[in-house]
């Protein structure tokens, strides 16, 4: 489904480049409708804000809306398990569902990064996309809430999302606290330097550099 993709591209870091495909992506959701419904009309005040804002204040506003607010983070395991080793687990369950599908995950983003999972979906025929989909509705609709509370425009990618959804979404539990400084007393960093509970069994899922931060 070409909606998957085009939310992916809008839920990344504001680039030039596909800042340009706007119309595109416009375009492309018109041509689903049939199967998103009115994601276009939905979708109207993000598409408003990426077409009027200049790229500058886009960028700081995606910096100040995903990675300087936890809870509007786009990395699904972390509404769930928030830094506990069970987060781990589930990235490593995640990357045997891409690689399943001979899905290329090798980017610079955790697995459970949002655009990263959509994308996947997009490549999927409908049925099996909109059956993981359901699986992740529940932490997706809880970052919609959250977003549409704060008055984001990128709320409403989200709420497209769980209008898709064939499962409804449920309410969260709080995400466990305070396991990363535990398991940091316990066990320390590694001697390269990374945090243990990235770490789980002999695969490494290791936490990149965000380049948002560096432009942050």
């Amino acid at each position: 489904m070409k909606t998957f993709k085009v939310i992916s591209m809008l839920l990344m870091y504001p680039e030039s480049d596909w800042l340009a495909a706007l119309p595109e992506m416009h375009a492309a959701l018109l041509d689903e409708a049939g199967i998103n419904g009115d994601a276009s009309i939905r979708m109207a005040p993000l598409f408003d804000l990426l077409h009027e804002t200049r790229l500058i204040a886009l960028q700081e506003n995606y910096v100040a809306t995903f990675d300087r607010n936890p809870s509007h983070s786009l990395h699904l395991f972390e509404h769930i398990h928030g830094e506990s080793r069970d987060r781990g687990s589930a990235m490593i369950d995640l990357l045997n569902e891409y690689w399943k599908y001979d899905f290329d995950a090798s980017s610079s983003e955790l697995p459970d990064y949002v655009p990263l999972f959509l994308e996947f979906l997009s490549l999927l025929p409908a049925e099996e996309a909109l059956e993981l989909l359901g699986d992740a509705v529940h932490v997706l609709a809880t970052i919609g809430r959250k977003l549409d509370a704060n008055g984001s425009p990128y709320a409403t990618a989200f709420q497209v999302l769980e209008a898709l959804s064939p499962v409804a979404a449920q309410e969260l539990a709080e995400p466990p606290v305070r396991d990363m400084d535990e398991a940091m007393e316990m066990f320390g960093p590694s001697v390269d330097g990374i945090e243990p509970l990235l770490k789980p069994g002999p695969q490494v899922v290791q936490m990149p550099v965000s380049r948002r931060q560096a432009a942050a």
